[in-house]
């Protein structure tokens, strides 16, 4: 059961089955089965795996060996974690869109973008890596236009442009590295022993740094990022920002640094002070935002913009922070959307001056709200708090200016999801909503989501140990001075 194989052939074969089914309830249940398989079949990997630094469950078919393509796949400490992020969030993701009427078709986008993204993380090879990121970007652009809200097609064709104009950019750079191996394959220890000089490895440098950047994104390539998040349907929304995004930063360390470590030695202060101005310059946009969805799409350019600022500082408690936070960030801001969708559909009302003691009539909600904010702050015992005092170490080491101001994410995040706690839970507004609490699937998710960012907080060693020795290979493989 340790073939890898098989967690990428079941979310596609649940896609081919879902593609024709119409009725939303049969879809509803062959989806749910499909991702309790995937996520059950991600357990002996776990069980499995040894924590050291080497790939592990590796299978390698011969694909277009005339052009050096293998369907190389493969896990380390670095993927694995976030090949469980993505299994366990379709999961919820599916779960908790049971209160609407979606036929197979949306499901089945779903579950092929699962594949996509799955096979990001895995790849040993460029071109199957390529493969995998256009994969999972074609399904959520259908989703997004086809499910979406107000004036979609132009915010989506928007986050297109953007995301396809920086995978050409990566397109290039894979396709030129391939010409500089003597072997003429596309195999990711071949390009990581490539000794191009200093002027070369920039370009390439910059060239994924704009694919990785957009996808994540970073600050200046952040704009697609919250008109998409808004209007996107809410399934759309926690795939772009539970897991999509992580693409960007497994990227940064799986290929960009590693592949090309003059050119971040030339450019790498540059991507972390880009980094830095996203944390503030989101934190401060996300403290004036009335809109739900906004405010939690800024919310997730600064937290991100931390999360990138501790890969650029390439140090084992930088990257550390950046894998534990990966993993946190995704379970926090499903969460969060959640939330925010719950409150759309009972409310018809998006904005925190319409909203207002919420509480009084859905104490589980707002309970299990409370949680996750605490989480998504870093308050100690939740599962934010480690990997943000992580990352701020890691920052620390590359100037203590950086934790600063990246610092500032704990006070001005605190501020502004308080005042989004404060003015959709409490308050006594004459005329407060009465809503309906928490009920059936929607409690189990809420329910999942609170375990982890509890657990993790008290207990967070097993995911630490999991990717400990493979970020310190690299970085001990990659010492940039």
């Amino acid at each position: 059961m340790d073939n890898l194989y098989l967690l990428l052939l079941l979310p596609v074969i649940g896609a081919g089955l879902l593609a024709f089914v119409k009725q939303s309830r049969l879809a509803k249940q062959i989806a749910f089965v499909i991702s309790i398989l995937t996520l059950a079949l991600t357990v002996p990997f776990l069980i499995n795996f040894v924590p050291d630094a080497s790939m592990q469950f590796v299978s390698s078919i011969p694909w277009l060996p005339n052009y050096g393509i293998n369907f190389h796949i493969g896990v380390d400490g670095i993927s694995l974690p976030l090949v469980l992020l993505t299994n366990l969030l379709i999961f919820l993701i599916i779960l908790s869109s049971f209160r609407y009427d979606y036929n197979g078709g949306l499901y089945a986008l779903v579950l092929f973008m699962q594949a996509g993204m799955l096979l990001v993380f895995m790849a040993l090879d460029a071109f199957v890596f390529y493969v995998g990121w256009e994969a999972a970007l074609i399904p959520i652009y259908f989703i997004c236009a086809i499910w979406g809200g107000e004036n979609r097609i132009n915010v989506n064709l928007k986050f297109f442009a953007y995301t396809f104009l920086g995978s050409l950019l990566m397109l290039i750079a894979i396709i030129f590295l391939y010409f500089q191996t003597p072997e003429r394959n596309f195999e990711l220890t071949s390009f990581y022993q490539l000794a191009l000089d200093a002027d070369t490895q920039g370009w390439v440098f910059l060239a994924f740094f704009a694919a990785f950047a957009i996808k994540m994104p970073i600050f200046p390539f952040h704009t697609w990022q919250p008109d998409t998040y808004t209007t996107a349907p809410t399934i759309g929304t926690m795939l772009l920002s539970g897991i999509m995004l992580k693409m960007g930063v497994y990227g940064l360390i799986r290929w960009l640094i590693p592949v090309s470590p003059l050119g971040f030695a030339k450019y790498g202060m540059i991507c972390l002070v880009l980094c830095i101005i996203g944390v503030v310059y989101a934190s401060i946009i996300a403290l004036k935002q009335q809109d739900m969805k906004r405010l939690v799409a800024y919310s997730s350019i600064a937290h991100v913009g931390l999360i990138g600022a501790g890969v650029f500082a390439w140090n084992v408690q930088g990257l550390q922070g950046a894998m534990i936070q990966m993993f946190n960030h995704g379970v926090n801001v499903v969460g969060l959307f959640f939330v925010v969708d719950i409150i759309l559909q009972r409310t018809e009302r998006h904005t925190l001056t319409e909203l207002g003691g919420l509480a009084a009539s859905a104490p589980k909600l707002a309970i299990a709200f409370l949680v996750i904010v605490m989480g998504a702050i870093g308050l100690p015992i939740t599962n934010g708090f480690v990997g943000e005092f992580l990352l701020l170490v890691g920052v620390y080491e590359a100037g203590i200016w950086y934790a600063v101001l990246g610092g500032l994410t704990l006070i001005l995040g605190a501020a502004y999801m308080l005042r989004f706690y404060q003015k959709t839970m409490l308050g006594n507004r004459e005329n407060r909503l009465e809503i309906a609490d928490l009920r059936g699937s929607e409690t189990l998710v809420f329910a999942i989501l609170v375990i982890f960012v509890i657990g993790l907080g008290v207990y967070p060693q097993p995911l630490l140990d999991i990717s400990e020795a493979a970020v310190t290979n690299l970085v001990n493989q990659i010492t940039i001075k």
